[in-house]
């Protein structure tokens, strides 16, 4: 579940970063089986090399907003990011660099318009990934709250 507050923070981020994408972390309840709450979203800067097609989140920035949610008893629920000119779906290169299990993507998409939810599953018995793959996105249903 996301709240619409965080929904509206991260298209108007998304909007207000254009061309560039825009990227976070979502903080809340985690749950692995699916049913995360988000209760809050935590701006980071993109410091991809190449940030209209790409992001990065700094190491040590990233260090930081995970004490931040520690501090406030939030759990790393997943992230997100901006596809400002494609769809709101998990690109390769998404797909190639996702490392937190069960953690939920939020991907936003400027044009057109759309804001969708993904899962990602790692390799291994518990899911039907081959095991030439390191995992895949599994499209979650996007509640707002």
């Amino acid at each position: 579940m996301v709240p619409v507050a965080v929904r509206d923070a991260v298209l108007e981020r998304a909007r207000a970063g254009r061309p560039h994408e825009i990227c976070g972390v979502l903080g809340g309840t985690f749950d692995p089986d699916g049913r995360s709450r988000v209760r809050s979203e935590y701006p980071a800067e993109n410091v991809a090399d190449r940030p209209r097609t790409r992001y990065r989140i700094d190491p040590e920035e990233q260090l930081e907003i995970f004490e931040q949610l520690d501090d406030r008893g939030e759990e790393i629920v997943g992230f997100h990011h901006s596809h400002p000119r494609g769809p709101a779906d998990p690109s390769e290169t998404d797909a190639a660099e996702a490392t937190w299990p069960n953690r939920s993507y939020l991907i936003v998409s400027l044009d057109p318009l759309a804001v969708g939810s993904w899962r990602w599953r790692p390799a291994g018995a518990d899911n039907d990934v081959t095991s030439e793959s390191e995992g895949r996105f599994e499209r979650e249903r996007l509640v707002l709250e």
